[in-house]
């Protein structure tokens, strides 16, 4: 069986409580948490067994299955419009703030708001949806949409 914290393979491992999740760890690992339940031994059918097919269950929930996901399909297909430091900046006299008063309301440097407005600072897309949210704007768009260029 494979330890899962520290990965490696042994023949013993025990149910451990480790801050607030439960693990199957080796006795080397074991230390770090609260010991639940004596070690079972490999094949003994231990939580967070590997089931056929390749889907793992999770200890002591018979039936529920960690399932794989995409992450590239929950993000969505949407990119920075061509024209989006216009419409930062548009937005931003239109609600009568300073850069350094929308810094202040995005928790960010005035600095960072003037290289977003000139368009030298491509913002992160945590960023991105703070300023659509306070700004009341559309940053993103449908690439599709876009005119190619």
């Amino acid at each position: 069986m494979l330890c899962e914290m520290c990965g490696k393979d042994v023949d013993v491992v025990s149910r451990v409580r480790v801050e607030a999740s439960v693990l199957s760890l080796c006795s080397d690992c074991a230390r770090f948490g609260t010991l639940l339940d004596p070690p079972k031994p490999a094949g003994a059918g231990g939580g967070g067994a590997m089931r056929p097919g390749g889907t793992a269950t999770r200890p002591g929930g018979p039936g529920r299955r960690l399932e794989e996901r995409d992450l590239y399909t929950d993000i969505g297909e949407l990119e920075l419009a061509p024209d989006w430091p216009k419409r930062v900046r548009t937005a931003r006299d239109a609600l009568g703030w300073t850069p350094d008063q929308l810094g202040q309301k995005l928790n960010e440097k005035k600095s960072v708001v003037l290289k977003i407005e000139s368009g030298n600072f491509h913002p992160p897309d945590a960023l991105v949806r703070k300023l659509e949210r306070l700004l009341k704007v559309r940053l993103r768009a449908d690439p599709e949409s876009m005119p190619s260029g």
